[in-house]
């Protein structure tokens, strides 16, 4: 599949056609969670995180999701442990979440030893910045954590990685980029979707899961 005109100018003026594919599929991996947020009702931590970790997972290829899922994992278990040892110590909420940080970097750089010793070179000679990102999932965790209790933070988690997986298939199809690069304008109709989506006033399939003893009823 060729080029369009557009993506071939933008390629001519130096542009990576990866980094092009990559911003072109950012409004793509947000309308999928917004799609599972208004139609389906998985919450997850808001749109921005599944998105990012969506791109951190595609930036752990080849084993993207080996990899991928075993730090987002390990970033939770951590944090979760961590945030309950402090509690102990009734610091404030700030410096709590940067010792948790500062837990789980140290933790990182145990794990990429571990397995640069084991000789996964996949996993130690993984990028800094889809480690960054990963770990960055432990402020949001820790603030639900204290909000709604450990299960509703863990609940949101696994959905959050749901999403994030789904995403990590669409945009690491090589059909589906080679689509959006050669008909870029397409992703302009996430625009009207999400306006529908902004609209959507029915029940989510979660609701109807919750409610279909009551639905049958009528």
């Amino acid at each position: 599949m060729e080029f369009s005109p557009i993506t071939q100018f933008i390629v001519d003026q130096n542009v990576p056609a990866q980094t092009m594919a990559l911003l072109l599929l950012l409004p793509v991996v947000a309308t999928l969670a917004s799609f599972f947020r208004q139609v389906v009702g998985i919450k997850a931590f808001g749109i921005y995180t599944p998105s990012i970790i969506t791109f951190a997972l595609l930036a752990f290829d080849p084993n993207g999701l080996k990899y991928g899922i075993a730090i987002f994992a390990s970033v939770i278990v951590i944090g979760m442990v961590t945030r309950y040892v402090l509690r102990r110590f009734r610091l404030l909420y700030l410096p709590r979440v940067a010792i948790t940080l500062s837990v789980i970097s140290f933790s990182m750089l145990g794990i990429l030893v571990i397995g640069g010793a084991y000789h996964r070179t996949g996993l130690a000679g993984v990028s800094i910045f889809p480690l960054l990102i990963m770990i960055t999932i432990t402020e949001k965790f820790v603030a639900l954590q204290l909000e709604k209790g450990t299960h509703a933070a863990l609940l949101l988690a696994a959905e959050t990685l749901g999403i994030s997986l789904v995403g990590y298939a669409l945009i690491s199809w090589p059909s589906f980029v080679l689509f959006i690069l050669a008909y870029p304008w397409t992703v302009l109709l996430t625009i009207p979707l999400n306006v529908l989506l902004g609209k959507w006033t029915g029940l989510r399939l979660t609701e109807y899961v919750r409610f279909l003893n009551v639905l049958r009823q009528k």
